[in-house]
């Protein structure tokens, strides 16, 4: 028999011996339907792993572990993972914690690529990517069995490698509108399947090097190959900016089908839908093993249509801003020494008031936890030199690299070009950044030299530039802004990872507040096929750095960091956004194309003050509930009180 794809798995291993252990556990499984009077469909395991677990914190000693299964029903392979009962792994991970992350029988048509990981030291995982473009935490296996795991599904499902990373096998998934429409934008795809069995495989994301300075700028060259195109593209995690940049390219493209949408009044149902009890797990799929129909069609579902060009919030709004944070009240908030007094009043006044321009370069340092609450003046002058000669030390290691050293130092000339094409065009248009040879502009490139030293492992991708940018405006000093940035780095560095998972998670989280504070929204985007929601990737990977001005930007931020309500406050001003032009998005009949292009055209239209006030009064109104949409560990996900930058993990505790 002639395999179709050459890129299978017939070269790993113990692949012959997987398909054994498989073709037995069939042989056993259809002798015993055979014998069977039901006549419902029988579910049959064909694959169980215990002790696999996922990492929800950075800290190994809070893994969950649970029980993994390839269960196969009538035609469809489904997969589960459920945590065990009464594991103790943390005391912060509470057991409604630990359910949040409960995978219940994903259909494997709802899947679109598995990427394998095998370090060296370390253990063995595995990311599992849904059609939809979010992806499940990563699944550790601690005693081996992820080649077996491949092997099985292999066997049930047409799975394949892809052409240009032989760690990424994509699933049959040969009519998602969501690759079209990337493909059409020329963003990076996480897989992509020809739509033919004969086909070849289509490009997926890439993790080669680049040559010196080339591909910087473009996100994906064509090369024409055998009389069509495929495509060629730079390091996955660049998809950010990439997503950032072509936003502006955004057109309306043609669906191959569109459902109609049935227009029936009802109300809002906004208080209703906030105030139940919301006990829908995310990761969670229904299942029954009787049923012998896995894969319900969806129905449409009613959504309203107004005329108005947003809605108003059918509940009582925020409370009203008030004047900024003066040096005068501030000095309240300080004892003699220069302790911070009230921690908990001095945020709750930022986060309705924001903080004056001139006073802003003392206050951020507290907010973004360079600064402890409970330090003195002569604690943190002390630090403050301290810190000044670590940064230089860190400096000093990209400086004393010669022209010879630089030539054998691929990484490091890739990361210095990509740094010196962005830091001249980020806010050009501010004074501070403004004109050639502007030593602000220098200044910005060194500081995200030196953290990219700092961080190896992160490193630079573009999209830094923008959230280093406001700092280093309001401190006007290269190591205090280092050390700034690093802080904010500390919450937001997962937004930029290899896999992007930390995007990936928001993205889920805010999915399920919108389900739960604005349902004729979610079944609207549920019509659409636009549950990825992918079109405020801009706003979660940047903190909103493109949606407003300068200045109302570091308001926004500064609000953001206070962390007063909740340090996921973010979200809830994303779900204020959609929510106040709710009426105009499903009045237009906007598909996935059109929101892109719309959310991008929002960008200096949007009011800070009254999305503050939405956002507050949307958070409020969530309460638990909202907190139990959000996981653990989501982004920007540090304790505000209890962590500090300068507590460093043992490298045995950080994965």
């Amino acid at each position: 028999m002639i395999e179709i794809d050459l890129h299978d798995l017939s070269d790993d291993a113990d692949y012959a011996d997987s398909m054994q252990q498989g073709s037995a556990s069939m042989t056993r499984s259809d002798s015993s339907n055979r014998s069977s009077s039901s006549e419902q469909v029988v579910a049959e395991i064909v694959y169980l792993k215990d002790n696999v677990a996922i990492h929800p914190t950075q800290h190994a000693w809070e893994r969950i572990r649970g029980r993994l299964k390839l269960i196969k029903q009538g035609g469809s392979l489904l997969m589960t993972w459920i945590p065990y009962e009464g594991q103790s792994s943390s005391a912060r991970l509470s057991e409604k914690d630990k359910s949040l992350y409960t995978i219940r029988a994903v259909p494997f048509s709802d899947i679109r690529s598995i990427r394998r990981h095998t370090p060296t030291l370390g253990w063995q995982y595995a990311i599992i990517v849904l059609s939809s473009g979010l992806a499940f935490p990563p699944l550790y296996f601690y005693n081996g069995g992820l080649k077996e795991f491949l092997a099985t599904i292999k066997q049930h499902v047409f799975l394949v490698r892809s052409a240009e990373d032989a760690n990424i096998f994509l699933v049959n998934d040969f009519q998602d509108p969501l690759q079209r429409t990337l493909s059409s934008l020329e963003l990076p795809r996480a897989v992509s399947v020809a739509n033919r069995p004969t086909s070849s495989v289509a490009r997926s994301e890439s993790s080669s090097s680049r040559t010196d300075g080339e591909a910087l700028d473009k996100n994906s060259t064509y090369i024409q190959q055998n009389g069509r195109q495929r495509q060629k593209h730079n390091d996955p995690r660049n998809l950010s900016i990439q997503v950032l940049e072509k936003f502006s390219l955004v057109t309306r493209f043609a669906r191959e089908t569109k459902s109609q949408l049935l227009r029936e009044s009802h109300g809002d149902g906004f208080i209703s839908n906030a105030m139940r009890k919301h006990d829908k797990k995310p990761n969670s799929y229904s299942f029954a093993v009787e049923s012998n129909d896995v894969h319900k069609p969806f129905e449409d579902i009613p959504v309203p249509a107004e005329s108005l060009e947003y809605d108003k919030l059918s509940l009582v709004w925020g409370k009203p801003r008030q004047p900024p944070l003066g040096s005068k009240e501030w000095s309240t908030f300080l004892d003699s020494e220069g302790t911070v007094t009230d921690s908990e009043a001095l945020r709750k006044r930022i986060f309705y008031g924001g903080v004056e321009k001139g006073l802003r370069k003392e206050v951020w340092r507290f907010l973004l936890g360079y600064h402890s609450y409970d330090s003195t003046f002569v604690g943190r002058k002390y630090l403050v030199s301290i810190r000044k000669s670590e940064y230089e030390t860190i400096k000093n290691q990209w400086k004393s690299i010669t022209k010879e050293q630089a030539k054998r130092f691929t990484k490091f000339r890739e990361r210095k070009a990509l740094i010196e094409k962005d830091v001249v065009r980020t806010d050009r248009s501010i004074p501070f950044y403004d004109g050639d040879d502007n030593s602000n502009v220098k200044c910005l490139r060194d500081i995200l030299l030196t953290y990219s030293f700092y961080n190896f492992d992160l490193g630079y991708c573009q999209g830094m530039s923008d959230l280093l940018s406001p700092i280093l405006y309001v401190m006007e000093d290269e190591p205090e802004s280092f050390w700034c940035f690093v802080a904010l780095m500390e919450r937001l560095g997962p937004n930029f990872n290899r896999d992007q998972n930390g995007v990936h998670s928001q993205l889920f989280a805010l999915s399920k507040l919108v389900e739960l504070l604005d349902n004729p929204l979610h079944n609207y985007f549920q019509q659409k096929d636009c549950l990825n929601y992918f079109f405020c990737f801009r706003w979660v990977l940047i903190q909103f750095k493109r949606e407003f001005d300068f200045e109302k930007t570091m308001r926004l931020w500064e609000v953001l960091w206070t962390h007063y309500l909740s340090e996921h406050l973010h979200l809830y001003v994303c779900v204020a956004i959609l929510r106040r032009y709710r009426s105009k998005i499903i009045g237009e009949e906007m598909d996935f194309d059109t929101l892109l292009k719309f959310i991008n055209e929002l960008s200096g239209h949007i009011n800070l003050d009254a999305t503050l006030r939405d956002a507050e009064a949307l958070c409020i109104c969530a309460g638990e509930n909202g907190e139990a949409c959000i996981p653990p560990g989501t982004p920007p996900s540090l304790p505000f009180e209890i962590t500090s930058m300068y507590n460093q993990q043992d490298d045995d505790d950080v994965l």
